[in-house]
This record gives C-alpha cells, structure tokens and sequence, in this order.
C-alpha cells in the first residue's frame, strides 16, 4: 500500500503541475524544466553518444527516463512514508524544490515558473498524507485480518481509484488549456501566406537529383528534415504578435519589426544545405532545402551595422531565440554577401513549427550551432571576447565553418549484395565553397573517380554515383570529395567536438558467391 500510495502520489502532483504549467509556460513543467537541466549538465561526450544512439528520439528517450525515476522515487517515497509519514513529505517537498529550482534555472524563466513544481509538489504531499493514512487504517496493529480488515482495504482501493480518475481529469484539462494556448499560434500558421519571391531561385536544375535506389531525393521533404536543438517543448509562436528585435554595438538605427514589416522588404529564394556539428562522419543530420526569406545583411545595414572588414566594431550576431537558446554568428559571414537568410517559408510553405516558425535563420557554410537559430527573438550585436553563446559554454569553437563531407547512402552498411553491376552512390558537401570532385575507392585500391551530379549552386549538397563491378567476398568502399577551392577532404578521423567530425565514410558489405 505504501508504493501505491507513493506512485498515486506522484501522479497526481504531476498532473497539478502540469495544470499550472499550462496556465502559465508549458516550460515549466517539472518533467521538462529538469529535463532541460539535466541537458544542460550533461558533459559533451554523453550527448554526443545520446544523438549517436537515439537519433531524434533523444527527446522523447529523456523523458521516458525521467518519468522512470520519478516512479522509482515514488514507489521509495511512498515506503517510507508507512515508516515515517512526515520524512516522506519532507521528501516530496525537496522534489518539488528541484524542480522549481530546474524552472527557475531555464532561458527566459520568471519567478512564477517556480510555480507548478510546488504546486504539484504540495499536491502529492497531500494524497500522500490521505493515503497513507487510509491505509494505516485498513487494520489496526494486531487485530486479526477479517472482513472489517476486508472491507477497510476496498475503502483504500476506492480513494485509489478516485484520486487517480480526478488526476486523469485535471491532466485532461491541463492538456486542452496547453492546446488552447497554441490555438492562436496554429491558426496564424494556417492562415500565413508566403510572399511571392522578388528574387525567385531557378529551377533545380536537371541532373541534380541522381534518382538511384537508396538515395534520397535532392530536396529533403520538410517531414524527414533532421532536427537537433534542445526544445523538449517544440515552441508553437503566435505569427500575429512575433517581434524581432536588433539592437546592441554597432547599430545606429535599432530595429523592432513584427512579421508583416520583416516582409516588406524584398523576399528571396535559395537552396541551401544544413548540416549539424553532431553529425558523425556518414550520419543523417544533413539535409537540403529550398528557403524563403529577407537577406539578414541588407536588415543588418539597415540597423546601421557594419563588418568588422570595414571598419566595425561587432564580430558577433548572437540570435537569441523564444525560449532563450542564443547562437552566436560571425557579423562578417552573415554580411559577406552570401544568402544569410531570415527565413519563413521551407520548400514552399510556412515553416513547420519544429523548423522554427514564424522566423528562423539559415547562414550557408555554418554548421547550425552557429548559424541557424530556430524561434528568433532577437538580434544582437556583440564581441566574441565579450559573449559566449550556449554551445560556446559547454565546449564547443566559437566559429565552425562546415567541413567538407562526403556520404554513402547506397549500399547500405552490411548489405549482402549480388554479383555484378552495382551502383555506389551518396552526397557531398562543402557549403558555400561547393564540390568539385568525388571518389570511390574498394579495400584501399586506387581512387576511381564518381559521376557527380548537376551543380545548383555552391551552398547545395550535390549527388554522385560511381558504377562498381561487385565480386564475390567482403568487401570495404570508401569515399572522399574535394571542395571548390580545391580542397580534398581528409581521411584522418576525429570526433565532432568541438568544431565538426573529419574522416572518410567507410561502408562494409558482402557480396554473395556466384551460384
């Protein structure tokens, strides 16, 4: 009775706070607020594991876990408080402190985030109390077990059912006030219409998507689009009261825009590839799409900002996004003229909320940690000396120019394959300089040279594909490219901290005896 009075307990307490989370900031929810904190602390390399093992799931495995220790808390909790009612309250109590203090710890949190850890942790140390109670009730010490004993343990087991029926009420209720809240941030989405391009981007053009079985398509659907970043709660932003802010050194003019005068100015289109610094050599978390959005270096010239190359005083734009993750970039990259975009729409329509919606930016030949802020707020203007930004903090360069990276995604790794003709292909990329050249090499022999596919600029991906004469027996392929200023990709391998993972992609396969 005492560890179904602790799970009981705890679930009740957090179906409260969940209530109170929803009337205030879905942030701060304990499971997410100490979910983010445990984020936080975690040392590089574990996280850097955790993404190589979960992929996307990393999220969702984060917070099955902390559920799983909750519960064992609970069950530990609730068998004291047999032995020692009020320890076990104190306990609760310490558990609803940590996670007002993993609230309060959080980007953008007030004092009121603090709320819903206590709120739920007073309301568990209360069904705690009931419970326990009842069921030192159920049969006095030494009185014989019989059908008063009988009747007392149904009278438990109804207050069980009925404080774990109300939890599942109010956790309704916190559900459908969370979904009220994000009503008016989905209907501004549906109701957005992008502009219309002044600058409309050309046609893929012909002979860029290779179409090999196993490789994917040179435009990455928005739906299989990696997303890595640290939202347990994927912000859902209200269109109709976006703002953006850019202020700080250097800015003469300070801008604030909502988005209808973010879209004013002119609107442009451009392919370009992101790729994650946690990508691994030949891992997913790359992909290539087609953006909509405002040059971020004409709204930067606009605030009166000027590159360091010419005389100003700011080397660092650091984005700050809506639940307070900031990314700082280089002024002279976002202003050297390339497409730098702040952007809306994602391969012809809104970005989707897990991409950043209303605003995201995009800089080619960036990885993203320094370069594509999700839910942008703000813009400032800063020194490298004088800020680091959240990567920054936990290990990672301050500047990370995208590495140049080939990939084969056909065949598979370990593939038993057939005899004879078989297709090898992948993608490369080097942002923002280009690929000039892939090869393809068999248990360490002479590099052979790939078919590239059609260039769409310098800031894509481009796919290859190298026609292999398979013999029978285990076999390694290998793959390396070279960069447009001539640069051939190195095959000494290294880990992704702190700037990005070198190597050569190797892929091990077997191919079946004839007959």
């Amino acid at each position: 009775m005492g560890a179904v009075s602790g799970i009981v307990a705890a679930v009740a307490g957090l179906a409260s706070a969940q209530l109170a989370a929803a009337a205030g900031r879905p942030e701060a929810s304990p499971v997410t607020a100490v979910g983010g904190a445990v984020v936080d602390l975690t040392p590089v390399a574990v996280r850097e594991w955790a993404i190589r093992l979960f992929g996307t799931s990393d999220k969702l495995v984060l917070g099955l876990g902390i559920l799983a220790v909750l519960a064992a808390l609970a069950v530990a909790t609730g068998l004291l408080a047999v032995r020692h009612l009020p320890a076990a309250l104190a306990v609760t109590g310490g558990f609803g402190l940590v996670g007002a203090l993993a609230a309060l710890s959080r980007p953008e949190a007030s004092w009121w985030d603090a709320l819903p850890s206590l709120v739920g942790a007073l309301v568990s140390a209360g069904v705690l109390y009931l419970l326990v109670t009842a069921a030192g009730r159920t049969r006095p010490a030494g009185a014989p077990q019989g059908r008063a004993d009988s009747m007392d343990r149904r009278r438990f087991g109804r207050l069980v059912v009925a404080v774990l029926a109300a939890s599942a009420g109010v956790g309704i209720g916190a559900r459908r006030l969370g979904a009220h809240g994000s009503a008016d941030a989905t209907a501004s989405r549906a109701r957005f219409r992008l502009p219309r391009p002044t600058v409309p981007a050309p046609p893929v053009p012909a002979g860029a998507d290779l179409r090999v079985p196993g490789l994917g398509p040179f435009l990455t659907p928005n739906q299989d689009f990696y997303r890595v970043d640290t939202a347990l709660v994927v912000p859902r932003v209200d269109a109709d009261t976006w703002r953006l802010r850019i202020h700080g050194e250097g800015v003469t003019r300070p801008l604030e825009l909502d988005l209808r005068q973010l879209l004013a100015r002119p609107v442009v289109e451009h392919d370009i590839t992101l790729t994650c610094v946690s990508n691994e050599v030949g891992g997913p978390y790359a992909g290539n799409a087609r953006w909509l959005g405002v040059r971020l270096g004409d709204l930067l010239r606009e605030a009166g900002v000027r590159p360091p190359s010419q005389g100003g005083t700011a080397d660092q734009l650091v984005a700050r996004s809506v639940d307070g993750m900031t990314i700082g970039t280089p002024v002279e990259a976002v202003m050297d003229g390339r497409a730098a975009l702040l952007a809306v729409g994602m391969n012809g329509r809104p970005l989707p909320f897990a991409h950043g919606f209303p605003v995201r930016m995009v800089v080619p030949g960036l990885y993203g940690y320094v370069s594509a802020c999700k839910w942008l707020a703000e813009l400032r203007l800063t020194t490298f000396a004088a800020y680091d930004a959240y990567w920054v903090r936990r290990s990672w360069a301050q500047q990370a120019v995208i590495k140049t990276q080939a990939r084969i995604d056909a065949p598979r790794p370990y593939a038993d394959l057939s005899p004879g003709r078989v297709a090898v292909a992948g993608v490369a990329w080097a942002q923002h300089r280009g690929i000039e050249r892939v090869q393809v090499r068999v248990d360490g022999g002479p590099w052979q040279e790939a078919r590239l596919g059609t260039a769409d600029g310098v800031d894509t991906w481009r796919q290859w594909v190298w026609p292999w004469q398979a013999t029978p027996g285990r076999h390694r392929l290998e793959v390396r490219a070279t960069d447009g200023a001539g640069a051939v990709q190195t095959g000494v391998r290294t880990g992704t901290v702190p700037d990005g993972a070198t190597g050569w992609h190797t892929v091990d396969v077997n191919v079946r005896a004839l007959g």
